[in-house]
């Protein structure tokens, strides 16, 4: 590492010249590249893409994944819907706001795209005859909002329509979930008060100008990253979700290496002896810096990079996507820090430390709290412990899915319309029917098998939903599909259905089924190899067998209690609407805890890497002066000059996620909710209390490592080694 940086002072021009064509050249592509990424989640090889697929192709892009929009009225007492009147108006309704290219079925004829449904008379008409329902499918586009285009067109339609002197309402998922209102927004807005927040940290951090430094690094970081991710979209589909990870993560991790390194050059200048202005003391200060911090920096990109292979390898593109673009933000953060950043400091570093004023590289509150930790460490640990694992329990009732259409439905007019759907009898399920495609002759068949399934709430199967041989068998659940019920429900129909032959069956339900298993089918396998690869790496790095294992279980521990108040605010609803303004979802998307496992895994690794690092280092100082008994004083030491950092890069990524909730797209306030949350239970209670209470436990035993294994001696054992005059007192 020394080694390196000597070469990029060496070669300053050049290093700042490539990372500012890389910065001016990503930054002008990257509305063009935020414009090439997808919408599309697709799941190759699935019985359910390929349903959706063959809807798709065959029944102009109508249906599949994507929910009905759904009709209503009920008439008044003493009136019924099965009246000629009633039946003509409402035929020639549904006709009007079926868009062109669209299908919708009701119990009446239309003469037109609407269609009438074998068993449509008794699926779509409630019991008294007074409440009916249609189903409408306008064409999708592969994007947020799949209906933008024809939904405000149905709205209006819609709007002043009377049925029997009573209004028509319209409801449905995309509608109560505001999915397709249009509303659309990059992630530029976020990113500037994320940076905001950001600098009020670093100046109340540096109190000087060194405040901008780490700024200026992400300025260079986000746009280069943007830049590589405009290749991947060259090579495979890459997510909308993307941009906002790029922005706000790459924001977050690029500000706090370059923070770490700046703190630590800092602390090389206030060095006696080595604040001097001539050029050979800038240099030394800043490949000082570098070759401790950087080290650091390297190894806790590589952590970061290997928790997220674990969606480089799951058999889907969405979060393969996400993955490419998570192994970017970290690698082109490192390299920012460990190339750029010290040409910028060994430049300008001294004329940016204004006003300059005297440097304390141990933190009082946190020498104190070290001091407090190592004296009662089984104190510690089990009151951390016990809270770490009191935060996590929730995630026992965590539940996998689409969130439940009944949690959508939160006030106003299409909330109150579908709440007199189920009202009626038609079943939650209504929202997100399951889709047949199968021979066009045995449609009333297949539509009878199923119907006849315990939790069935309706099926039909129209005689004009038939293209080129085929037609769609529509089968909807008496529970919502997200439920435990429904889910057993949607199981049993896709287990009937496929027992005849050439039957597929989509629709978004039998797709979230398929996703749970492709995502989480080869969990274990997954989870052993990150686990593998990141101990393998950190006892390498440490040498240490003891402390990599704990590092691992603390973090499965923190990443479990971010999952725990996910459940307690989104699913639970314990400060959603308190806190985003947004309803609880009563379900977590099923991509989500695997997304936020590879981020936080990684990210929380970078803190435990801070600190091992220093502790380590302190540990190696004063086994060459001859002392044995290390824990103690490498913890106090290690602790007090690294938990003022950690705390502050904690607050920085904490303030960037806070910035990512405000995206108007429910799952990423979701997953930015659990990023927020485990990076501050992370940085507190457990690198500030339960790791600097277990590594004082295990003692000595925290250093082992087998001397087959290093091929070196034990520090214990090397000869001394060069002694800094001023290095810290050490305080047992």
């Amino acid at each position: 590492m020394e080694r390196m940086t000597r070469w990029v002072l060496a070669h300053k021009w050049p290093v700042v010249l490539v990372w500012l064509v890389f910065t001016l050249v990503g930054g002008a592509m990257a509305s063009g590249t935020i414009d090439r990424l997808s919408y599309e989640s697709r799941l190759p090889d699935r019985q359910a893409q390929k349903a959706n697929d063959a809807l798709a192709e065959r029944f102009t892009g109508t249906g599949g994944k994507n929910a009905p929009l759904l009709l209503t009225v009920t008439v008044p007492e003493g009136t019924s819907v099965r009246s000629e009147d009633v039946r003509r108006q409402w035929g020639a309704l549904v006709a009007r706001v079926t868009p062109e290219g669209g299908r919708s079925v009701s119990y009446a004829k239309s003469g037109g795209r609407g269609g009438t449904g074998a068993g449509a008379g008794q699926a779509l008409v409630s019991e008294d005859g007074r409440t009916t329902v249609a189903m409408v499918y306008p064409p999708g586009n592969p994007s947020q909002s799949p209906y933008e285009k024809s939904l405000p067109g149905i709205k209006k339609a819609v709007e002043k329509a009377e049925i029997a002197g009573e209004p028509v309402e319209l409801t449905g998922q995309p509608v109560l979930s505001g999915r397709d209102s249009g509303a659309r927004r990059g992630p530029v807005y976020e990113t500037l008060i994320g940076a905001l927040g950001a600098l009020v940290v670093l100046v109340l951090v540096f109190a000087s100008g060194l405040a901008v430094v780490p700024l200026l690094m992400a300025a260079a970081a986000i746009p280069t990253t943007f830049l590589l991710v405009r290749g991947v979209t060259g090579i495979t589909d890459v997510s909308f979700i993307v941009q906002y990870l790029v922005a706000l993560i790459g924001l977050g991790i690029a500000i706090d290496y370059a923070l770490l390194v700046v703190t630590r050059w800092r602390e090389e200048r206030a060095r006696p002896g080595a604040d001097g202005p001539g050029r050979e003391a800038r240099t030394e200060a800043v490949v000082r810096a570098v070759g401790s911090a950087g080290r650091a920096v390297v190894l806790s990109g590589a952590t970061v990079a290997i928790s997220l292979a674990a969606l480089v390898v799951l058999p889907v593109p969405f979060l393969r996507s996400v993955g490419y673009a998570g192994l970017l933000i970290p690698l082109v953060s490192v390299c920012v820090a460990v190339t750029l950043l010290p040409v910028l400091l060994h430049s300008w570093g001294d004329a940016l430390d204004r006003p300059r004023r005297a440097h304390r590289p141990d933190s009082r509150m946190w020498t104190g709290i070290a001091r407090l930790t190592t004296r009662r460490p089984v104190l510690c640990a089990v009151l951390s412990g016990a809270l770490l694992l009191g935060a996590a329990a929730p995630v026992l009732a965590m539940r996998l899915g689409a969130p439940e259409t009944e949690t959508l439905a939160q006030g106003g007019g299409p909330a109150a319309a579908f709440e007199r759907i189920v009202d009626a009898g038609f079943g939650e399920g209504i929202a997100r029917p399951v889709e047949a495609v199968g021979e066009a002759g045995g449609a009333d068949a297949l539509r009878e098998r199923l119907s006849g399934i315990d939790g069935v709430a309706g099926s039909v199967a129209p005689e004009d939903w038939q293209r080129g041989g085929s037609r769609i068998t529509e089968v909807w659940t008496a529970e919502d599909p997200s439920s435990g019920a429904g889910r057993e429900t949607v199981s049993e129909i896709v287990d009937t259905a496929r027992e005849t032959d050439g039957v597929l069956v989509g629709g978004g339900p039998v797709q979230d089924i398929d996703f749970v298993d492709a995502v989480y089918g080869s969990l274990g396998l997954i989870l052993l190899l990150v686990a593998v690869l990141t101990f393998l790496v950190l006892a390498a790095t440490l040498r240490s067998v003891l402390l990599p294992l704990k590092a691992l279980v603390l973090n499965a521990l923190s990443t479990c209690a971010a999952y725990g108040v996910v459940v307690l605010v989104w699913q639970k609803g314990y400060g959603s609407e308190l806190l985003f303004d947004t309803p609880a979802v009563g379900a977590v998307t099923i991509w989500i805890p695997m997304a936020v496992f590879a981020f936080l895994f990684g990210l929380s690794m970078d803190y435990e890497v801070f600190i091992l690092h220093r502790v380590r280092e302190t540990h190696l100082e004063l086994a060459r002066k001859g002392v044995t008994d290390t824990a103690v004083p490498s913890v106090v030491t290690g602790i007090s000059r690294t938990g003022r950092l950690v705390t502050s890069a904690a607050l920085i990524l904490f303030l960037a996620f806070t910035a990512l909730a405000g995206i108007p797209v429910t799952d990423v306030k979701v997953f930015a909710t659990a990023l927020a949350a485990g990076i501050i239970i992370d940085a507190t209670v457990v690198r500030g209390f339960l790791t600097p209470a277990l590594i004082t436990l295990l003692g000595r035993a925290s250093w082992w490592f087998p001397r087959s294994a290093s091929g070196t001696p034990s520090p214990e054992e090397a000869a001394p080694g060069r002694q800094d005059t001023d290095s810290p007192k050490v305080e047992a």
